[in-house]
């Protein structure tokens, strides 16, 4: 198990973290740019000595600023894996997972970094440079290599930011396959909460230094703690004031107008969150029907396609966006300018208190 916990302060940043990541598990940290992320992967490796803080993994203590101990970078067995993947050029790709191991022959050292380059799909190109390597090869081997030391911990920051779209939704199947392998606690961070809630078993969202809150990638959809988590993980939100309505609901008057219940429990000024593909779009003034209690009168400022989906802008009191089928889009005949009326259910609105 890895253990960190460090309390400094990084110019404006004041890093207060404590986190545990069992072995064989994936923490994805996940949090806007200058949040601390990459600070925390440095504390862990060593790269970064804070004012106060602790660092063990299995049996071994490598910091513990109380009683002295700062065990070395390089003597802590630590895979990073840097955004830039840190290759080195004039190296071919054998060359570089081969580099780390020591006290081997050549032969073995040779074979070795095959074997890995094998695993992980470019066996075939052992003997190319880093230049004329794809993203998502240059990744593989970056990975492959700080597995050839076969470290205690795996440390992985932004891994796939280098990569092109279309690049990066392979690469990410690869690399979550990678960490469902590996047997040593993996310690992610990235700006992206859906690649986050892909490659971590646990997430935890980080905010200003802090682990904000953390969980599985459903439980933190369901249930975020606060505004900038519901926000983060891909919900809109408003604002409003709540209370109580009739039959246990709550009513949310909107700030900008407007009223909406929800399920959860509120009163007084609360952040009001709704997930994009919760939210259906009906013709404007066509009666209301199935169970959906929410209806706003939207006008369509975008019409965005996002795979088989539509993403949709809607200027209402508040911003709002709506995630529909293509099929839905098309039979509505959706575009700028359209007058709808947004539905969404009770149990679909999340209260926070602000």
């Amino acid at each position: 198990m890895l253990r960190v916990e460090a309390r400094t302060r990084l110019g404006g940043l004041n890093l207060v973290v404590s986190l545990e990541v069992c072995a064989g598990e994936c923490l994805a940290l996940a949090g806007p740019s200058g949040a601390g992320k990459t600070s925390i992967l440095r504390v862990a490796s060593g790269l970064l000595r804070p004012e106060r803080g602790r660092v063990h993994c299995g049996g071994e203590t490598w910091l513990d600023t109380e009683r002295g101990i700062d065990v070395p970078p390089e003597h802590r067995r630590c895979g990073y894996v840097f955004q830039e993947y840190a290759l080195f050029p004039h190296l071919t790709a054998w060359q570089n997972v081969a580099y780390p191991l020591r006290g081997m022959s050549r032969r073995e050292r040779r074979r070795r970094a095959q074997e890995l380059l094998e695993r992980f799909g470019v066996g075939r190109l052992a003997d190319a440079r880093p230049r004329t390597l794809s993203g998502g090869e240059r990744q593989r081997v970056a990975v492959a290599r700080v597995l050839a030391r076969r470290p205690d911990v795996l440390l992985l920051d932004e891994p796939l930011s280098a990569l092109d779209p279309r690049t990066r939704a392979g690469a990410a199947r690869e690399l979550e396959a990678v960490l469902r392998e590996v047997e040593v606690p993996a310690l992610l961070v990235t700006h992206d909460f859906a690649e986050a809630a892909q490659l971590g078993d646990r997430v935890g969202v980080v905010d200003a230094g802090r682990v904000v809150q953390e969980g599985t990638p459903t439980e933190l959809a369901a249930a975020p703690r606060s505004a900038f988590v519901a926000d983060f993980t891909g919900a809109v939100v408003m604002t409003g004031t709540a209370h109580a309505g009739p039959n246990g609901l709550t009513l949310v008057e909107l700030d900008g107008g407007g009223t909406v219940t929800s399920s959860d429990r509120g009163e007084g000024p609360v952040a009001v969150s709704v997930y994009p593909w919760e939210i259906t779009i009906d013709p404007e003034g066509e009666a209301p029907h199935g169970s959906s209690q929410n209806r706003l009168p939207v006008e369509v400022l975008s019409v965005t396609a996002v795979g088989n989906r539509v993403r949709l802008g809607l200027a209402a009191p508040q911003p709002l966006a709506a995630e529909i089928t293509q099929a839905s889009a098309k039979a509505l005949d959706l575009r700028a300018g359209s007058l709808v009326t947004a539905t969404w259910k009770a149990a679909a609105t999340r209260l926070v208190s602000i």
